[in-house]
């Protein structure tokens, strides 16, 4: 996964809703008490922290060095590793494999290889059960920002891999899966504060603003923020369209 600068602090403040979302998934999994499972893409350990009181032997894994400090700090106990999702190797094949809110960021031309080197990393039988960005996500907020971007006379580049299930599952199964269960679905999801949209584009929607001015930065992002308002800005809050992929599959090659 990209090495992407985390404000780490920030992350834990304001957007305590990703793991907390993940917990749910987690009941994909069947593996019983004592199994070896990987949190890919751990971030700040949160959920690597539920993972080991359900009674798993867990290990933590993310290629951020901000949010693996984190993690560490959050979840005495636990061992971390950093690792990019495409190449990760471990010394132990595992029993399951967990990830929540991170296939996105993996660019579309690397999701086979990801998802072959995922496969490889199981014992035989072994299950992946992940969650991430399905087709459509944020898209009333990534359209609103190609928009702004082109009335400035710029290309707004769309950086995240938000597929169907029609298009993964086949992915899934060329890597060596029987996909056993799947579903797309919106979830809506309300942000943190007044401000929690601008905050959302400030953490999240990192690399097309990538070399760019800070004024001119503020200033697309307050158009676009005033532009979503009729829709996204409900009873006080700032929502955020999101449509979610959930996979369970299990190694049968």
């Amino acid at each position: 996964m990209p090495n992407i600068d985390w404000n780490a602090s920030d992350y834990q403040k304001h957007f305590s809703f990703v793991p907390s979302y993940g917990e749910s998934v987690m009941e994909l999994l069947t593996k019983p008490e004592g199994a070896f499972v990987v949190d890919l893409g751990c971030g700040n350990g949160m959920l690597t922290k539920k993972l080991a009181e359900k009674g798993y032997h867990v290990l933590g894994v993310d290629d951020s060095e901000t949010m693996l400090r984190l993690a560490e700090k959050n979840c005495s106990g636990i061992s971390f590793q950093k690792g990019n999702a495409v190449d990760f190797s471990l010394k132990q094949k595992a029993d399951a494999i967990f990830s929540n809110a991170v296939l996105h960021w993996i660019d579309a031309k690397d999701q086979q290889k990801m998802l072959d080197n995922i496969c490889h990393q199981l014992v035989l039988g072994g299950e992946f059960v992940c969650e991430f960005g399905g087709y459509g996500c944020a898209e009333q907020v990534h359209s609103m920002l190609e928009k702004c971007f082109a009335a400035h006379g710029m290309t707004y580049p769309r950086v995240f891999y938000f597929p169907t299930i029609g298009t993964y599952a086949p992915m899934l199964e060329q890597a060596g899966f029987r996909v056993e269960y799947a579903s797309l679905f919106d979830r809506p999801t309300v942000q943190d504060g007044r401000d929690g949209l601008a905050d959302w584009i400030s953490m999240f929607v990192k690399t097309p603003f990538l070399g760019m001015d800070d004024s001119l930065k503020k200033e697309i992002i307050w158009e676009t923020i005033e532009k979503l308002r009729d829709t996204l800005w409900q009873q006080d809050h700032w929502f955020v369209d999101y449509v979610r992929i959930r996979f369970r599959a299990v190694r049968v090659k």
